[in-house]
């Protein structure tokens, strides 16, 4: 009997063990295969949202060092938002290797698509301190380096509205619940937020910098948006989740798994093809349980 039970305890224990490899992988490489597919398809509504030619090559060139803007740092006009989600410009961050299409919102949703634009402050090349948050271990793990941004080290903006050049100023680690760094200013500032340390949540590494150059398009607008929200009260974002959803696919993990025993064992001899084939469907039920099980985690970015 002690013998089974040992038995037993010890498949248990491996199996877990294995479940918590793949979820590791899952976090690492499979998050980032999503946000990379996220990227690619913001990256083509991004530059397919203005009909101004001029725009679209600049857009398109904006990666190039020698295209960035050397004018004084003109603001551009102040509009509403996008839709949350939505994708506002790049951001590149030559020193530590960043080109990115970020979105408006710092949601569990919106910031598995790439940096976040926080809602409620300024949008970037606007007045004021525009803010981005970005992941810095899942999701394609955008701001993982954030910590080796130098002081004067260039951060370069690209929207509909021009091309912003900012020089970083400082950087410095805060409390998650330090709304301050994110707080309005009379000068033209970016605010990029992160988690700190990596793999952690604990606290959150702020990098500011100050505008410096800029070049503004033509009929510099935005499409759409909408009118500037409060600002949010931590630098979380909102991790609310639906636990029903983890729950079913959960169940439906269990469900499969058990019928994929049950057939080996109850045709023995063709036990290594179910195994096989119920391997591949048991794989492709983690991939979404895994998904919905990520949001439930401890916020983090």
């Amino acid at each position: 009997m002690l013998r089974q039970v040992l038995s037993i305890t010890g498949k248990v224990l491996i199996g877990a063990g294995v479940l918590l490899l793949l979820f590791t992988a899952y976090q690492i490489w499979g998050t980032a295969l999503q946000e990379s597919q996220s990227q690619t398809a913001l990256r083509n509504t991004l530059v397919g949202e203005t009909n101004s030619g001029e725009t679209q090559q600049a857009l398109a060139e904006a990666s190039a060092p020698d295209r960035l803007p050397t004018g004084p740092p003109t603001t551009a006009p102040t509009t509403g938002a996008p839709s949350e989600g939505e994708p506002i410009g790049g951001i590149r961050i030559p020193a530590i290797g960043i080109n990115q299409i970020f979105v408006e919102g710092t949601n569990t949703g919106d910031l598995r698509k790439g940096p976040g634009h926080y809602t409620g402050t300024p949008l970037p090349g606007q007045a004021g301190n525009a803010a981005i948050a970005g992941h810095r271990t899942t999701y394609g793990h955008p701001f993982y380096d954030l910590d080796s941004v130098k002081v004067g080290d260039p951060i370069v903006i690209t929207t509909l509205q021009g091309i912003f050049v900012y020089d970083a100023l400082d950087s410095r680690v805060v409390s998650p619940n330090d709304t301050s760094v994110i707080s309005n200013v009379a000068a033209n500032w970016l605010t990029l937020t992160t988690c700190n340390p990596r793999f952690s949540a604990s606290t959150r590494l702020i990098v500011h910098a100050k505008l410096v150059h800029s070049q503004l398009f033509p009929n510099s607008g935005l499409p759409g948006g909408t009118d500037f929200a409060s600002v949010s009260d931590n630098l979380a974002g909102d991790s609310s989740v639906e636990v029903t959803q983890t729950v079913l696919w959960g169940l439906l993990l269990v469900a499969v798994g058990a019928g994929v025993g049950y057939a080996a064992w109850r045709y023995r001899r063709h036990r290594w093809v179910i195994y096989g084939v119920g391997t591949l469907g048991v794989l492709a039920i983690l991939w979404f349980f895994f998904g919905a099980v990520s949001p439930l985690l401890p916020a983090s970015f």
